[in-house]
Order: structure tokens, then sequence, then C-alpha cells
């Protein structure tokens, strides 16, 4: 008997696609998934080289039996095992031009998906993706990994709630220098794939670091974005895709936001920052100092909001998302981990056949990751046209 009561009596079992030797993304997904001792991974298809795939597997501790050659053959083979046997989900590491046929065979097997950003090559894949999860009734999550930051989450629900008043601008920052140079050129697995336009897709920093910067500001207010206008760079003489971006984007309330990206900033490794601005008081909050937050209020002292979910500042939002006490830093991999941790409670709620809201979810969701692949496409857009305004609220957008 597999499930009591509305409770799942195992742990999920994942497979890994991408992640295979070389690769820093997909160990850093297995590690958050298994961080809550919630989950398994028991497959897996690490490479595109069949070869590749197979020598990987050793070394995340996955049976030979279910180590596969290919996406395609891993699909097949667990979809035949008997469903005691079988994958839940299939996470998703690959490089961007990977991530929809993969996700799209998951789905049409019956698997849910937790997909790295940004979802998809383009927006017609996107779009055809949201299609088939809708069908399909598959949990669909995005690893846009800085929503789950306690002090993120605890952000955002005072921001919902009113506390900072009427949010008129919001300045969301993600700065990077390791692109200085071009390092694509010496063979450097990370930055080939990322400075190619056939694996990247039409942007280059922007799509790989400017949409987190974009996802966070939309995750924190909940304000829909209205138009867009853009200007990409390519610093870096030769280089295919930006490495340099700016967008300045107005919001259906009449507010402002800007989105800054950059990976050729000398120093700055992985700087994203936020700032918001509240008719009732303003906040700020950096993912390299990740524990601490400022909250600033005219007439009254600085407050420094610390990740400590016993005290009594902390909101609902915010204790849900920290597994440790006050003083000891909770970092990257617990907020990789509370993206797996909360699809797992929508995937408990598919297995043992109760509803779950597939939309306005707490981590993000593949309606996320449509907007994201819009951001880029309309951004790429206003750019190649020297800045002009285009709309940015596509339809799958959510509060």
């Amino acid at each position: 008997m597999e499930t009591t009561n509305g409770a799942l009596n195992r742990k999920l079992r994942m497979a890994l696609v991408g992640g295979g030797q070389g690769s820093f993304i997909g160990r850093v997904h297995v590690t958050a998934a298994v961080l809550d001792n919630r989950a398994a991974l028991v497959a897996g298809a690490l490479s595109s080289n069949p070869e590749k795939a197979k020598a990987s597997a050793p070394s995340y501790d996955i049976p030979a039996n279910r180590a596969y050659g290919s996406f395609q053959e891993l699909c097949e083979k667990e979809t035949g095992l008997p469903a005691d046997q079988r994958i839940d989900f299939v996470s998703i590491t690959t490089p961007n031009h990977v991530h929809f046929p993969v996700a799209k065979a998951a789905l049409a097997a019956g698997f849910n998906v937790i997909c790295d950003k940004p979802m998809t090559f383009n927006l017609a894949e996107a779009e055809e993706l949201l299609a088939l999860a809708e069908k399909s009734n598959a949990v669909f999550a995005v690893s846009h990994n800085y929503t789950g930051y306690p002090l993120v989450r605890q952000a955002r629900e005072m921001i919902l709630s009113g506390e900072l008043g009427e949010i008129q601008a919001v300045r969301s920052n993600y700065i990077q220098g390791w692109l200085r140079t071009r390092l694509e050129e010496s063979d450097q697995k990370q930055a080939a794939w990322r400075t190619d336009p056939t694996k990247s897709g039409a942007a280059g920093c922007f799509g790989d670091i400017g949409t987190h910067a974009y996802n966070l500001a939309r995750y924190m207010t909940g304000l829909l974005p209205s138009d867009v206008s853009c200007n990409l760079k390519v610093f870096e003489s030769g280089r295919a895709l930006d490495d340099y971006g700016h967008a300045v984007i107005r919001l259906e309330n009449g507010g402002l936001l800007t989105v800054t990206a950059s990976q050729i900033s000398h120093g700055r490794e992985n700087d994203l920052f936020i700032e918001v601005d509240g008719t009732k008081g303003a906040l700020s909050w950096r993912q390299e100092e990740p524990n601490q937050m400022m909250v600033r209020r005219n007439g009254s002292p600085h407050s420094i909001y610390t990740r400590d979910p016993n005290a009594p500042f902390m909101n609902a939002s915010g204790k849900a998302a920290c597994r440790l006490p006050s003083g000891h830093p909770e970092a990257f991999f617990e907020a990789f981990a509370n993206v797996y941790r909360f699809a797992y409670d929508d995937m408990v709620k598919r297995a043992t056949k109760q509803p779950f809201d597939r939309k306005n979810t707490i981590y993000p969701n593949i309606y996320d990751g449509v907007e994201g692949m819009y951001f880029i496409q309309q951004c790429v857009s206003s750019s190649r046209l020297n800045g002009q305004w285009l709309p940015l609220k596509h339809g799958a957008a959510r509060k």
C-alpha cells in the first residue's frame, strides 16, 4: 500500500536528465532534491553521449540497469516498469536547447517535471509545454531557486500584505564578471554553451541571469508588467550573444521596474540584489548575504531582518522556508531545496488523487516559465528596435 489517508508512504522516485561529468547544476539539483529525505535518485540519462551518460552514473549511485543512454530510452523504459518501481518525476539539468524535448517526453509519459531555467529555447516551445502540462495534470516546477530563500519569502508576504504600502519602484540586478574575457574560446563547458545561440537561445546574459532578476521581482511583488524597453549589448568583441543589458518595465499599477544584468563586471560573482520602494517603506535583499534583509522607513531607524524562524517578526512564509535555527547560515542548497520541497507537496497530492492549485504555487511553476521566455523574447526584440516599447504581459502571467 503506497498511500494512507492522503499520505504517500514512501519517498518520491527521481530521474535526472543531464548532470554528467563536468556538470555543475546537475549535482546541485540532486543535492537539493534529497536534502529533506523525501526523494531518492533512482534513474538517469546523464549526457547526450550514451557512453558518458553510463560512465557518469556511478558518481550518483544510479544502478547500471537504470543508467540510460538517452532521455527517450529513460521515458520508454521507466514507463514500462511496474507502478511501484517507476519514477515519479524528471529533473532536467541540460543546456537550454534540450529542455523542451525532455520535458515534452516526460509529460507524455505521465511524469512530473522540475526544469532548470530558462524553461525552453524559445517562447513557442514554452507555450506548447504549457498546453501539454495542463492536459496531463502533472506538477511542473521551474528552478528559479532564489525564490526559495527564507527572507525572499518573508519579503513577498510583507509586500503582498501591504506592509510597504503601494509599490512604486523596483530595482532588480544580477551582476557577474566571469565572462569579462572570451572564456568560451578555451572550451570551458559552462561558458561554451551559454554563449552559443544554438544552445542558449536568443539571449545570453539576459537569458541566463536577467531572467532570475526579473522573476525575483515578479515573485516578491506580484506586480504585473505592462510593457518593456530594453537595450542589450555585446561588449566582448566577437561574442554572439549579449553579455550586458538593461530593461525598463512599466508596471500595470503605474510603477517602474528596472532589470540590469551583467557578466562582464570585474570582481562581481553572483551579485543578485533587489530593492523595493513602497509608499510606507522600502526593503533591500542581496543573494550574497541572504540571511539579512534591510527595511527602511523615513523617520525610523533602519531595521535589519535576520533569518530567524523563532523570531516574532518572521511571518509564516519566511518561517516555513527555514530549516536551521538563527545564526547558522542557510543559503544556496537550502533555497534550491525549497523549490523541490514545496513541489513535492503537490506531487504527493497528485499521487494520492487530491486536488492542488497548478498556478498559484509558492514555488515557480510552468506559468512562470512561460513568462520568463516571453520576457527574453520581448527584451531581445525591443533591443533590436533600439529600445522600442513592447508589450510584456503574457496571458500565462500570475499575480
